[in-house]
C-alpha cells in the first residue's frame, strides 16, 4: 500500500474529523494536495461539524461503502486509539497513520495484530505522518520542512528531523517518502520495513534515518541492510548523544538494555552496515549535497 502512495492519488478518510484537530489538520492536509474524500465523526458529534464540502460519516464502514477509502488518518484521543484502528481494519482501510501520543502500550500490540490480520499497514503510533512531498500528506509534518526529491525519509524524532530537512530543502534536496515511525516501543511500521520500499523506488536515489537513542531499531535496520545487500546510499543522524545515563528520557521507547539501544551501539552497528553516521546537522547536510547535489 505505501508503493501505491508513490504513484496514485489514494483515497484517504480522516478519523475524528469533527474534532478541532480533525478539522484544522483536514484542511492542511487537502491543501498539501491529498485526495481527502471524507471523513468519520467523532462519538457524539453532528455530521455536520466537519469542514464544509467533506462528507462525514458515523464510522469507517459507512464512509468507505459511500467513497472508496484506502487510507486514513486517525486524530483520536489516545484511549480511542484501538478502536479507530479496530473501525478502520474492520472496513477494508489497507493504510492506517496513527498521529496520537500516549496510546497504551497494550493497545498498540492488539492494533499492530489487527493490521496483520487484515494486510493492512499500520504506521505510529505517536508518529507525525507521511508525506509524498507536491502529492499529498498524512498527518502533520511542516509544509516548510517538504519538497519533493529523491531523498527517502524514515524518522524516529519528530523534533530532528523537521531541522533536519528544513536545512536540506533550502539546500534544493526534496523527499520522495517521508515518513515518521514513531517513537513508542510499540508500532506498526519499523526502519527495516521501510528499506524494500525505497530499493524498489526508482525515484529514491538514498535514504536519510534520523534515529534517536532507546530500543533496537537502527541497530534491527542495520542488520536488515546488511541482509538485503542495500546497494543505495544511507547517511543517518542520531538524537541523544548527550544524554546521561540513568535520567529518564520523554519518549516511550527511548530504553536501553544490556547495551542495545545506546547511541554508541546504534552508531556501530550502522557504520558496519555501510551507512555514514554524522554527529550534527551541518555536517549531515553537506555530505548529502556533495553526493546528491543542490539547489
Amino acid at each position: 500500500m505505501l508503493m501505491s502512495l508513490l504513484s496514485e492519488e489514494v483515497p484517504v478518510l480522516v478519523q475524528g474529523i469533527t474534532g478541532r484537530a480533525g478539522r484544522s489538520h483536514a484542511l492542511q492536509m487537502l491543501a498539501a494536495g491529498t485526495r481527502i474524500v471524507g471523513g468519520v465523526a467523532s462519538p457524539g458529534a453532528k455530521p455536520n461539524d466537519g469542514p464544509p464540502g467533506i462528507p462525514v460519516f458515523a464510522d469507517c464502514a459507512a464512509a468507505v461503502k459511500a467513497t472508496g477509502a484506502r487510507a486514513s488518518v486517525a486524530l483520536v484521543p489516545p484511549m480511542g486509539a484501538l478502536a479507530a484502528a479496530r473501525d478502520a481494519f474492520g472496513a477494508g482501510i489497507k493504510l492506517l497513520v496513527s498521529v496520537t501520543e500516549g496510546v497504551p502500550v497494550h493497545d498498540a500490540i492488539r492494533a499492530a495484530a489487527l493490521a496483520r490480520e487484515h494486510g493492512a499497514t499500520w504506521v505510529g503510533p505517536s508518529t507525525p505522518g507521511l508525506a509524498v512531498p507536491g502529492r499529498m500528506k498524512m498527518g502533520f509534518l511542516p509544509e516548510v520542512t517538504l519538497k519533493p526529491g529523491n531523498i527517502g525519509v524514515m524518522s524516529k524524532s519528530g523534533t530532528l528531523s523537521y531541522e533536519t530537512n528544513y536545512r536540506l530543502v533550502r539546500q534544493g534536496l526534496g523527499q520522495s517518502l517521508w515518513l515518521g515511525v514513531g517513537g513508542d516501543p510499540v508500532k506498526g511500521t519499523r526502519f527495516a520495513d521501510l528499506l524494500p520500499l525505497f530499493a524498489a523506488h526508482d525515484g529514491t536515489r538514498a535514504v536519510l534515518l534520523i534515529g534517536e537513542i532507546g530500543g533496537t531499531e537502527e541497530e534491527d535496520c542495520a542488520a536488515a541492510i546488511k541482509r538485503m545487500g542495500f546497494d543505495k546510499p544511507v547517511f543517518a543522524v542520531l538524537a541523544g548523544a548527550s544524554a546521561r545515563e540513568g535520567v529518564t528520557m520523554g519518549h516511550a521507547g527511548a530504553l536501553i538494555q544490556g547495551g542495545l539501544g545506546t547511541h554508541a551501539s546504534k552508531t556501530a552497528a550502522l557504520k558496519d552496515a555501510g551507512v555514514q553516521v554524522h554527529q550534527h546537522i551541518d555536517e549531515l547536510v553537506g555530505a548529502m549535497v556533495r553526493t546528491l547535489g543542490s539547489k
